[in-house]
């Protein structure tokens, strides 16, 4: 038999059965690789403890009272700040049926009964290795995130504007019933898009008045950069369209590529149009906060020159007016 190696990193799982026979052999297992266990003796204690510990990963029963394994999977899976934890679903071999539930619940590999330990450890390790690489996934967006942020607030006037994006951005996406995938570049591009500001000098940014030609150059290179800052992150894929361009113009005079029309990517439209609203909205040095109703107004104007995509922004007031 080959030697099974140690799970390398520092890990916390959650075992969720309610027979204690079971929760043993899983703790046999386990425990000597370093792991450090939590146990629950139903669903709902499941759900509980991941709350108070965040585990790196589950093994769940799928049979277990007041909530089953499958019930427990769904919500967590459904939930954004947890829905990357690895979950693994304990079933019985013919249970076929279950299998297919738990997939459509999001399980990420299921172990059949009896547990065999050479089998949960490989499976096991996989998904911490999987865990840790989405972590450094995270990481890094945050890193992303903070910088943005910290741009932002380097204007008193813009604070709130980047998670009012979002916001905005995502209902809209998903009144538009576009996949969860665009949904969550939406969010994400709400907090970046203007990321690329950091290469602009505070002289430039923070001015009051009107910007020279030169230093309008210099602004609009922001999405250019903004995209070269977010390419590495491959989880950023959709999102890198919103940051280069959420100031094109459907008349093809926006920067930085002068795109047209069906051109522009759907995703990049809903910033521009979301960023226009909430620019029109908010005080800014230059002119006071609008009510959203002569918001919409001028924006209206803006879509009679072509700027805007009329069917979008349609929906978009629509949404804003609840007509």
């Amino acid at each position: 038999m080959h030697a099974i190696n140690r799970i390398q990193m520092p890990a916390t799982i959650l075992i969720a059965d309610d027979e204690p026979a079971n929760r043993e052999l899983m703790e046999a297992f386990l425990e000597p690789q370093g792991c450090a266990l939590i146990m629950a003796e139903d669903g709902q204690e499941a759900l509980e403890l991941f709350a108070q510990h965040q585990p790196d990963l589950l093994l769940l029963d799928i049979n277990m009272p007041k909530l089953d394994g499958i019930e427990v999977c769904r919500q967590l899976k459904k939930n954004p700040d947890s829905r990357l934890t690895p979950i693994v679903l304990v079933t019985a071999l013919s249970a076929l049926e279950d299998r297919v539930r738990g997939l459509e619940a999001g399980a990420d590999d299921f172990l059949t009964k009896p547990v065999e330990r050479n089998e949960l450890m490989a499976r096991v390790r996989a998904l911490l290795n999987l865990k840790a690489f989405t972590d450094e996934l995270e990481r890094a967006e945050l890193v992303l995130f903070a910088l943005a942020s910290s741009i932002e607030g380097k204007d008193s006037y813009t604070g709130g504007h980047c998670e009012r994006l979002s916001n905005y951005s995502t209902a809209l996406g998903r009144r538009l019933s576009l996949p969860e995938a665009d949904i969550t570049a939406l969010r994400r591009g709400g907090i970046v898009h203007d990321v690329g500001k950091v290469a602009v000098p505070d002289s430039i940014l923070l001015k009051p008045g009107k910007l020279t030609p030169e230093e309008w150059k210099i602004m609009r290179e922001h999405p250019v950069v903004g995209g070269r800052i977010c390419a590495p992150l491959k989880s950023f894929r959709l999102v890198l369209p919103i940051i280069r361009h959420h100031h094109e113009k459907c008349d093809g005079s926006g920067y930085p590529d002068g795109l047209k029309r069906e051109e522009i990517p759907l995703n990049a439209q809903i910033m521009t149009i979301v960023d226009i609203y909430d620019a029109l909205t908010t005080e800014r040095p230059y002119h006071q906060a609008l009510p959203s109703e002569k918001a919409l107004g001028v924006m209206e104007q803006e879509m009679q020159k072509g700027w805007l995509d009329a069917s979008l922004f349609a929906e978009f007031k629509r949404m804003m007016t609840g007509k």
